[in-house]
Parts: C-alpha cells; structure tokens; sequence
C-alpha cells in the first residue's frame, strides 16, 4: 500500500497528529479500538472543533495531545517537539469545571503556578490578570460554590490562561449549561482566544457549537474514531446563527453526522444487547 504524503513536521506547527491510534486496555479482554489513524495539522492560533458522536475518541484525541495518556500507534507533535507527557503549554480544560471548593476563585486561578513554585505575591498577580480577562476579577476572593455554573466554566478558563498555554484543549466545556448561558460563554470564548493567540482544540457534539465557533470542524466517524472529513468555516465573525451560510453549513454538517450517529446507536443496542 502507498503511504500517504504529509507535509514535513514544522516546530510552527501548533499541533500534529501522524497516523495516532489508542486502543483502551490493550492486550486485556475487554480492549477496545478509540481512535485509529488520525491525521491532523493544527495551525498557530487556530480554531479547531472536533465533532462526532459519542464514544467516537473526541476526547481521547485530547488526552493524547495533552499528554495524559500515550498513542497506541502513530506520533503526536507540539511546536517541533513529540509529545511524550504534560506540559504548561498545553491546557486542557475538562467538562466538569474540577475547581478546589476550599480555594478561592483567584488561589484557584493560579493554582498552576503554585505547582510551579511561583510566590505568592506572583500568584495574586497573575490571579488578578487573569480573572479580568474572563470578567471576574471582583470574585477573586469568593468560593466556587458562591459562583454559578458559567461564571466557574470562566474560572477553569482563567486557571489554564494563566499558565500561558500555546494550546488550549477544551472537552465539551459548556455541556452543562443552559441554552442562554452556552451562547454568552461561546462569545466571551471567542474574545478571549483572539487576546490569547492560543490555537484551540475544542470538543463538542452540538451542531450548532461547531457552525458558532470554528474555523475548521474536524468531523469523526463513529469508533473507532477515524477522522470522516474536515470542513472549512468561512464565516465571517461575530457569526449570525440564522445567516443563510450559517444554515448551509449546518445542513452539511448533520448529513455529514447522520450515518455517524446512526452507527453508534446500533453498536450501543448491541452491546448493551450482550451485556
């Protein structure tokens, strides 16, 4: 078989993936394929959505580039170097806010640089720019639980742009949030990814996240997670929803999706159907 071309690896690339597999308790009985051969050029400062249904690897693939786990096959490269763990310039944000109840919202936000050994004196500093970035540099001083849902999102956002990440891997961050407050925290995003420069992987199974945020949608195949197609968004920003380019490329985007999640619910059925 003749092996695909690919571009030479570039220490400007912000992220490449080269034929990246994970398969899940490998070499156990209960092993199972995530993601097989994923290819993927990520661009300084660019903004990248990864669709697909669930189960189909989104999310293992950012596991993968954050470091947090190993590929079963294939390279992961960051800026000239192959990923071989975690580092600060990779910032993965989680889809529960994980913030310490017992920390306040600023001791919370630099929680990073403490791991780093920065001074106190430093970590308020950094705090404080931080929190004004995402509007909240008045909470510095509050508890999570004083919060609400979106303004704790902001402070999981403030904690990763305090360590200055070139990359920023987002996990359906604002799953849980009501329609209202999604939209708001889609728009604060966008302005703070154009102050960061940070390029963004950003994972979501929401059409309508995709056509609002991307400037590519890296669309999936259901698992193993294989990459279907790659649809460029040439929408100008700030984006109408109900634009009639808006609305073609959310046509595009559910015909692309259809079969995909058709394919993952006949493959639950059956499992849950051996179970």
């Amino acid at each position: 078989m003749v092996s695909k071309p690919f571009k030479p690896i570039s220490s400007q690339d912000a992220v490449v993936c080269r034929n990246v597999s994970k398969v899940w308790a490998e070499g156990t009985k209960r092993a199972h394929v995530a993601l097989r051969d994923v290819d993927l050029d990520v661009t300084p400062g660019e903004f990248i959505v990864l669709l697909g249904p669930s189960g189909c690897g989104k999310s293992t693939l950012l596991y993968l580039i954050a470091g947090l786990e190993r590929e079963s096959g294939g390279e992961v490269w960051s800026f000239g170097d192959r990923v071989a763990g975690p580092s600060p310039e990779r910032s993965l944000i989680f889809q529960e806010t994980s913030l310490f109840p017992w920390l306040t919202v600023g001791q919370n936000a630099s929680f990073g640089l403490s791991i780093r050994g920065e001074s106190v004196g430093a970590r308020r500093t950094a705090a404080r720019e931080v929190l004004a970035r995402v509007g909240l540099t008045e909470a510095i001083d509050k508890r999570p639980d004083e919060l609400s849902g979106g303004m704790r999102q902001r402070v999981a956002v403030a904690r990763a742009l305090a360590m200055r990440p070139k990359v920023l891997l987002m996990d359906e961050p604002f799953a849980a949030l009501d329609v209202q407050t999604r939209a708001k925290m889609q728009d604060f995003l966008l302005d703070v990814w154009r102050d960061s420069g940070a390029s963004v992987l950003f994972v979501t199974h929401h059409i309508d996240e995709a056509v609002a945020l991307a400037d590519r949608v890296v669309v999936f195949t259901s698992r193993p997670g294989r990459i279907k197609t790659i649809v460029p968004v040439d929408i100008p920003r700030p984006r109408d929803p109900f634009s009639p380019e808006a609305e073609l490329l959310r046509r595009q985007l559910t015909e692309l999706m259809r079969d995909e999640v058709d394919r993952a619910f006949a493959e639950q059925e059956a499992l849950a159907a051996t179970a």
